[in-house]
C-alpha cells in the first residue's frame, strides 16, 4: 500500500506530535493513517504503508484499542482482522475526552478529595487545603461541563462551539436583566416605618 504525499505528510505530522500528546510515534502515525485511509485497513496493509514490523504495528493497535480510537472489523472471506477509525470526528472528540477523563482528571480528584479530608497541622497545611480545594473545585466544575457536552449530539455541538463569544453576551444580558429585577423589587418594598402609621398616646384624665 502506497500512501499519497498529502496522506504522507498529515502521517508524519501526527507521529511528530505524538509524544507531545502523551502516544509514542508509531501509534501516531498508524492512528493518523487509519484516520485518512477510504476503507478498513489490516495489519500487513498498515506494516506496508509505515514500514513498521508486524509486532509494532500489533503494539500499536492495542494501544489504540485501548483508548476505543478504532473499530475492528472482519470481512466476508477473510480471517484476518481490519480496523478503521470512527467517521465523526466529534465522537472521536467525545472518546479522548472521556479517556483523558479517566486516566488524568479522576485520579487527581481522588487524590484531591482524599487531601481536603486531612486534618491540617498547621498553618501551612491550612493554606495548601484551600489551593487544593480551589483546584478541586475548578476540575470538578469543568468534568461536569464536559459531562454535559458529552450528551449533546454532533449538531448541537457545533453550533455551541459556533456561538463563541455570542454565549458571554447571553450571560451579560441575563445577568443585566437579573440586575434590573432585583433592583425593581427594591425600589418598590418600603420600609416597615414608613408603612406604620404613628400612634399617639393620649393620657386618660383621671386615670
Amino acid at each position: 500500500m502506497n500512501m499519497t504525499p498529502l496522506t504522507q505528510d498529515f502521517v508524519l505530522h501526527f507521529g511528530e506530535m505524538g509524544s507531545r500528546w502523551g502516544i509514542n510515534r508509531t501509534v501516531g502515525q498508524i492512528y493518523a493513517l487509519l484516520y485518512a485511509s477510504p476503507r478498513a485497513l489490516n495489519a500487513d496493509d498498515i506494516g506496508e504503508a509505515l514500514g513498521f514490523s508486524r509486532s509494532n504495528v500489533s503494539i500499536g493497535l492495542k494501544e489504540l484499542q485501548s483508548w476505543n480510537l478504532v473499530r475492528l472489523q472482519h470481512l466476508p472471506g477473510d480471517r484476518r482482522e481490519y480496523f478503521q477509525a470512527p467517521e465523526d470526528v466529534w465522537a472521536i472528540f467525545r472518546t479522548l475526552a472521556e479517556e483523558r477523563r479517566k486516566r488524568e482528571i479522576d485520579p487527581t480528584l481522588s487524590m484531591l478529595r482524599d487531601a481536603l479530608m486531612e486534618q491540617p497541622c498547621n498553618q501551612d497545611d491550612i493554606h495548601a487545603q484551600e489551593r487544593m480545594r480551589q483546584m478541586h473545585d475548578l476540575i470538578e466544575l469543568m468534568t461536569g461541563w464536559l459531562a454535559d457536552v458529552q450528551k449533546m449530539d454532533s449538531s448541537t455541538l457545533v453550533s455551541l462551539m459556533k456561538m463563541g463569544a455570542k454565549v458571554q453576551k447571553l450571560l451579560h444580558a441575563k445577568n443585566k436583566m437579573t440586575n434590573s429585577v432585583k433592583a425593581g423589587f427594591r425600589s418598590r418594598a418600603l420600609p416597615v416605618a414608613d408603612t406604620v402609621e404613628p400612634v399617639t398616646l393620649v393620657k386618660q384624665k383621671g386615670g
